[in-house]
């Protein structure tokens, strides 16, 4: 008998027994979760359900974060697990009458990793999180040190260096055993034991790749070394691999490094914004002041903040004024000027003066720390695009294992001599070069980079979904008033008549409406005062409803209204009908004023539109987005405004409850659209879209609906949001299109599928170094996106919106 006929069908028949039991395992728990997926859950199970985060740390692929969901999903009282190999987390949604978070945290050690449990009632830490993974950093780094140093003499005495003389103790086969032992027993221990734990679970993942293929190298060549008279005696020369299993584990975790490394640039935006926040705050209190831990600062208490310091919290201006850098938050380049009563943004920068305030928003209500966990929760999210990789990789591992065995009893039966060191040969490199690291970080590694960008940008991204559906958009609508425009009515025109003076009629028309509460004589007073005119005080004000106002002002009485006011005091209007049919086609209300019977002009008021819109607008429209207006206002209004900005599409005089309809006929066209909008009567259209976008300086309900919130009130965010959305998306396909084409090409190579036409054979040694190219490849180009430029050059306009993290929704027309 010989080896061939010990070797065949006895690795025939444990390689059956093994995937039958892998698979019968598998199989089994994906249909028992599939069950209790599809079970229905009451509305008092769904109320009794907390989601928790936990940071999970000794991950190594994205094949290791589907093994720990599927053992978490497995687990008693668990709905549903998400963990992300990219950010380091799983979000856990449970029954905490069923389920604990010590369980949570067992189950996880039990497969072979470490979880801590992050409470949802907690503020975003990311400075603890970013030390455990600089912690599991270095300790990977020790690791590679010594596999290094350990396996440079083993190759050396393997392989001579030609121009180095090879130290003959250095062959010995029991010299290199007792080298490899501590690469193996040390260095690799990570991935035998998450082969382990994986197996012991009837799961498969990266490590058990690595695991089998450098195990059974150390094992085949432990026997080698101890009985090589047994494999000789039957034909076979005992080759040893010693120097193949220490050069393989020392080339992966040399890659683990560097990805190590990579993978933490793409959190760097999240990381910026950590560092951002003040650590002290200089409380004011019985009429002194101290430096307190900005954790201690409360609700209302009051704060000084000097020239060149952080704002500690979110609150509003007491006394003082100054200019505040906002960028870090906004994405605004200019200061922002603040005066009594002006909102302050927590971790902005003090320019000019010291100012007092008081605190309103402290702790995890603060605008950062909303703005850290929203950027979080995207970048742990999934894009409907990773699902493909997802379930690729889930029956990766398997597909390798018997692609392993079959290439091994293939070259056995017909590669070429010596059959049994080449069938080994390649088995071993097509364990080493199959990759799924590369496909699962393909999505996520993108989306972390692209969100992290957007937040720089002020561009805030609730989810991996809104990323990928804003990159297929195609029809944009857009909300008038607060979106398009600034949202309040302003002076737009004075036109005087011949003999009175222009700085005249703004005194007696602004102080005969100061008293009014009007908003369009709030708009007058305003536009008076703005141009420098000091007001004077009416001695006697009568509100006319429905017509205007009649005032006495310095010793006038004026008559401020529309032309029927006139009409019914007999004051001649004829000459001012072609002045005001000129401004209400320009989508402007005008305002009539007399005095003592005669004409002293017309003033026009008007929502302005933003400097930035008409821009912006051309902007969408060179992204090749069809651009529509909307809005309740009248017809002649709205397409006066559409007509500045380059509008075509005019949606005008819709119900604040029939926006969404509007926005559903787009989308039974065929249409993916965008909602744009500021208001409460924008949330049903906003969440009615596609994508719902929110202009930051808008109201909590438009802000909660939407899926991405703009933090200033710059119309050009929502072209940022887009282009960056598609650079995200362009990134991923580069990304998967490599993994594919990486592993297509690779594991046939490694398999010996080309040895016959060409000669060719991949050593285990090389597939090693393409396994870890692979992945920090994939990383690198996801890191490219922080290289995305930003339009943006309009001036500031500093919003102060309540941002309050929600997950992105899947939408259907």
């Amino acid at each position: 008998m010989t080896v061939h006929d010990i070797l065949i069908p006895g690795a025939g028949a444990g390689v059956i027994a093994f995937l039958a039991w892998f698979f019968f395992g598998v199989k089994s728990s994906a249909a028992a979760h599939s069950h209790d997926a599809e079970a229905p859950t009451s509305d008092a199970a769904a109320a009794r359900l907390a989601e928790d985060d936990f940071a999970v740390t000794g991950m190594t692929c994205n094949s290791c974060a589907l093994s720990i969901t599927r053992a978490l999903e497995r687990l008693e009282g668990v709905q549903a697990a998400d963990v992300s190999f990219v950010s380091g987390r799983a979000r856990v949604t449970y029954d905490p009458a069923v389920a604990s978070p010590d369980a949570i945290e067992e189950r996880v050690d039990d497969a072979g990793y470490e979880a801590t449990w992050a409470p949802a009632d907690t503020a975003p830490d990311p400075n603890a999180e970013a030390a455990k993974q600089a912690q599991e950093a270095e300790a990977l780094r020790r690791r590679f040190v010594v596999s290094l140093l350990f396996t440079l003499p083993v190759f050396w005495g393997a392989m001579g260096m030609g121009w180095l003389p090879t130290p003959h103790f250095l062959m010995n086969p029991w010299v290199q055993l007792a080298l490899t032992t501590p690469v193996v027993a040390y260095s690799g221990l990570k991935f035998y034991r998450g082969m382990w734990a994986a197996l012991r679970h009837r799961a498969a993942d990266m490590n058990t790749l690595i695991g089998l293929g450098t195990g059974a190298a150390f094992l085949w060549s432990l026997f080698a070394t101890a009985f090589p008279q047994v494999l000789t005696a039957q034909g076979v020369a005992p080759h040893v691999y010693y120097e193949s299993v220490g050069v393989i584990l020392t080339l992966i975790l040399l890659g683990r490094l560097f990805e190590a490394r990579a993978k933490g640039q793409t959190g760097a935006a999240l990381s910026k914004l950590v560092r951002l926040g003040a650590k002290t705050a200089r409380l004011l209190e019985n009429g002194g002041e101290r430096d307190v831990p900005i954790e201690t600062v409360r609700v209302n208490d009051t704060l000084l903040v000097r020239p060149g310091e952080k704002v500690p919290v979110d609150g509003v201006v007491l006394t003082g004024a100054s200019a505040l850098d906002e960028s870090m938050v906004t994405g605004e380049s200019l200061p922002v000027e603040k005066a009594e009563g002006d909102g302050v943004i927590g971790a902005t920068l003090n320019r000019t003066g010291a100012f007092t305030m008081r605190a309103t928003r402290v702790g995890r209500d603060t605008m950062l720390s909303q703005i850290i966990t929203l950027v979080r929760d995207a970048q742990a999210s999934r894009a409907p695009i990773q699902r493909l990789a997802d379930r690729v990789t889930s029956v990766f591992v398997p597909v390798v294992l018997m692609i392993a065995v079959a290439a091994f009893v293939g070259n056995l039966l017909w590669g070429p001599e010596p059959r049994l060191t080449q069938a080994f040969t390649h088995m071993v490199a097509v364990l080493i070069i199959a990759c799924p690291c590369a496909l699962g970080l393909a999505t996520p590694t993108s989306i972390m980079v692209g969100t992290g960008k957007g937040a720089e940008m002020g561009v805030l991204i609730k989810g991996a979904e809104a990323l990928e559906a804003a990159g297929t958009l195609t029809a944009i609508v857009l909300d008038k008033t607060g979106t398009v425009t600034e949202g309040r009515p302003a002076l737009t025109d004075v036109a005087p008549a011949p003999g009175v003076d222009e700085a005249d009629l703004l005194r007696w028309v602004g102080s005969a409406e100061r008293h009014s509460e009007h908003p369009l004589a709030e708009a007058l007073t305003q536009g008076a005062t703005a141009r420098g005119i000091e007001l004077a005080e009416p001695t006697r004000f009568e509100s006319l409803t429905g017509l205007g106002l009649e005032a006495e002002v310095e010793g006038r009485t004026l008559l401020i209204g529309n032309a029927r006011l006139l009409a019914e005091r007999n004051v001649a209007t004829e000459e001012w009908t072609e002045t005001a049919r000129r401004l209400s086609e320009e989508g402007k209300t005008p305002i009539y004023a007399a005095a003592d019977g005669k004409m002293l002009g017309v003033l026009a008021v008007a929502d302005p539109v933003k400097p930035s819109s008409a821009e912006a607008i051309r902007d969408l429209q060179r992204l090749g987005l069809s651009v529509a207006m909307l809005t309740g206002d009248n017809r002649r209004t709205a397409e006066a405004v559409a007509a500045q900005v380059g509008v075509v599409r005019v949606l005008a005089e819709v119900m604040p409850d029939k926006k969404q309809d509007e926005v559903k006929r787009l989308q039974a066209s065929g249409d993916s659209v965008a909602m744009v909008g500021d208001g409460i009567n924008d949330a049903p259209a906003l969440a009615a879209a596609n994508v719902g976008i929110a202009i930051g300086n808008g109201t909590d309900i438009a802000l909660e609906a939407a899926d991405i919130v703009l933090m200033r009130g710059d119309l050009r965010g929502v072209a940022d949001a887009i282009a960056l959305s598609r650079a995200t998306l362009r990134n991923i396909r580069q990304n998967l299109f490599f993994a594919f084409v990486y592993n297509g090409l690779g594991i046939p190579l490694a398999a010996g599928a080309l040895h016959p036409l060409t000669g060719w054979t991949l050593d285990p040694m090389i597939a090693s170094v393409a396994m870890a190219l692979s992945s920090v490849s994939v990383v690198t180009n996801a890191l490219r996106l922080r290289g995305f430029r930003t339009r943006r050059t309009s001036p500031p306009d500093p919003p102060q919106p309540r941002i309050r993290p929600a997950t992105a929704r899947a939408r259907s027309a």
